[in-house]
């Protein structure tokens, strides 16, 4: 079944515009790619949108380090991000800034609609103040040791040894990480939302489907607890959006990030005004919007954004979907061991696909962690794709061009099988649409050994020797070529340029998902040429060793 008439907005979550990407981004934006990939195919009307989340204190201090303005380095990773994440075939429609006029009008209007309604309201409080540097300080700006523990250099707001959460004013001994001063307490006053007013309506939002079951229950948690008033104002210096009549007041950057999804859809709609603010973003859109998101911003996007955007009289997410950590062969990341790979160092030396395929084999729908094991990454690819996938069409395809004329038979035999292929098409549809693409993989696979099983037990390399197993031959080798067809519809989500070079080989337009049930019968085919290489372990190495310096 096609879905025409459904139509899509789809985001990934904002990198941060204060660094390179890694591996670790990449694995939401390469899942979110592959299942909008899997929605166009399918005939839906998907919009992907992203952008660099570009405010902040720790973007101010990067760029005063180097001597930048904070506009000049969020542009210069902006654009280094675009090339990255282009580099692995993630497919945007847009990539846009938070810094931007789009991103400024509409938090302005936000604010000004909760002020209305009186979500918004003033009050003092005490902050960490750096004497020497004369700001006050996030809690990551903080360390000292923690109150429950003693462990020593942890952050303002939370113990990595025993994982107590506290305050900065908590910590003993505490210390500025831009100075090195001891923080003094200092007053000022901020704005707060009053997300209590949506305990009710998100209560009844996080429980209706919209969030995996892992995170509904996190969030219970939390309203057990009860729901906090969150600040969403800073002090100068600050690099962000100044708050309307204010003059040392800025917005909290994490107001202003997820409202960059609707500023990059703008900033997208004004080229395309096909696209309209109102069909897509105003209360009553049948328009699906999801959010692909990392677990570590589940608090700011399933319980936050919706009461941000439900006050404003915005539309809410269809659903929200979170995926887990990335580590690399067992450990976090780490810049000595070779294990803090950025997205520009991988590129340098492998293939992208091969870590689409090899991520999209981990992925699925849960919120769980995963680990790239490069030894078994070496022998998922060299099996799967190689030694499986690709390995049908290099046994065909020399027989069809050396003894058919590069054309395939008018009719196939085992007619069952392509029609076994045919069907579990629809189960592996079903596996794409609930993101669970590990699956997904392990079916596709086993039709490749199935193909592969049938090749050996017909040994046309055998066949073509008989004048009388002619006809017989080319059948074999149709049928083959088919089989592989059929897997490459269905793994084009994941190997999207491997993909286009084989439609090229099979001489036809871009896979649809329906190309499944048309077999391709007394078609001309292109030479076979080689669409994948072994991988061998020195390269893994020379990236590993790469990763250490860069």
């Amino acid at each position: 079944m096609l879905h025409k008439t459904r139509q899509m907005l789809v985001t990934y979550a904002l990198p941060y515009a204060n660094g390179s990407l890694h591996l670790g981004h990449l694995v939401g934006f390469i899942q979110t790619d592959i299942w909008v990939r899997f929605q166009k195919m399918r005939g839906t009307n998907c919009l992907f949108i992203c952008g660099c989340d570009g405010h902040g204190t720790p973007i101010m201090i990067q760029a005063e380090k180097l001597g930048l303005a904070p506009e000049k380095l969020v542009e210069q990773f902006r654009l280094e991000h675009q090339q990255d994440i282009a580099g692995f075939l993630v497919e945007l429609d847009n990539y846009h800034t938070t810094h931007s006029d789009e991103n400024q009008t509409i938090v302005n209007t936000i604010f000004q609609r909760h002020l209305e309604k009186g979500n918004i309201s003033k009050r003092t409080i005490k902050q960490a103040y750096d004497p020497e540097k004369n700001m006050f300080l996030p809690d990551r700006y903080v360390k000292g040791e923690c109150p429950r523990c003693g462990a020593k250099d942890q952050y303002g707001d939370s113990c990595e040894t025993c994982g107590a959460t506290y305050t900065p004013t908590d910590l003993k001994n505490p210390y500025s990480t831009l100075s090195g001063a001891k923080p003094i307490e200092k007053e000022s006053e901020h704005y707060f939302f009053k997300l209590q007013n949506y305990a009710a309506l998100l209560r009844e939002w996080t429980q209706h489907g919209h969030l995996q079951t892992q995170v509904t229950h996190k969030l219970d948690e939390w309203f057990e607890v009860g729901l906090q008033d969150w600040d969403i104002s800073r002090d100068a210096p600050y690099f962000g959006f100044k708050i309307p009549g204010e003059e040392n007041k800025y917005f909290y950057c994490w107001l202003d990030a997820p409202v960059g999804y609707i500023a990059s859809f703008q900033h997208y709609a004004a080229q395309h005004p096909e696209y309209s603010f109102t069909k897509y973003w105003e209360e009553n859109s049948k328009v699906e919007l999801y959010h692909f998101i990392g677990k570590d911003i589940i608090y700011f996007h399933t319980l936050f954004w919706p009461a941000v955007l439900s006050g404003a009289g915005l539309r809410t997410p269809t659903a929200i979907f979170c995926h887990g950590f990335l580590t690399i062969d067992g450990y976090k990341m780490s810049k000595s061991r070779g294990t803090f790979i950025k997205a520009n160092t991988y590129l340098a030396h492998l293939p992208p696909e091969y870590l689409r395929y090899y991520l999209a084999a981990k992925l699925n729908d849960q919120v769980e962690d995963m680990d790239i094991n490069f030894d078994d990454f070496m022998k998922r690819v060299n099996a799967d794709l190689v030694g499986k996938f690709v390995n049908i069409a290099s046994r065909c395809a020399s027989f069809i061009s050396k003894h058919f004329e590069g054309k395939l038979a008018k009719h196939i035999p085992k007619l069952e099988l392509y029609d076994t292929f045919v069907k579990e098409g629809d189960s592996i549809a079903e596996k794409y649409e609930k993101r669970d693409f590990s699956q997904a993989i392990r079916q596709i696979m086993a039709l490749a050994d199935r193909a592969n099983q049938y090749i050996d037990e017909c040994k046309p390399w055998t066949m073509i020797k008989d004048p009388e197993l002619q006809q017989a031959t080319h059948e074999v080798c149709t049928l083959g070529i088919n089989l592989f067809c059929l897997l490459a519809i269905y793994l084009k989500p994941v190997l999207p340029a491997m993909t286009l070079k084989i439609e090229a080989f099979l001489n036809v337009a871009p896979f649809k998902w329906e190309d499944k049930n048309k077999p391709l019968l007394n078609h001309a085919i292109q030479l076979f040429q080689p669409l994948a290489n072994r991988l061998e372990k020195t390269q893994i190495d020379t990236m590993k060793d790469a990763a250490k310096t860069s």
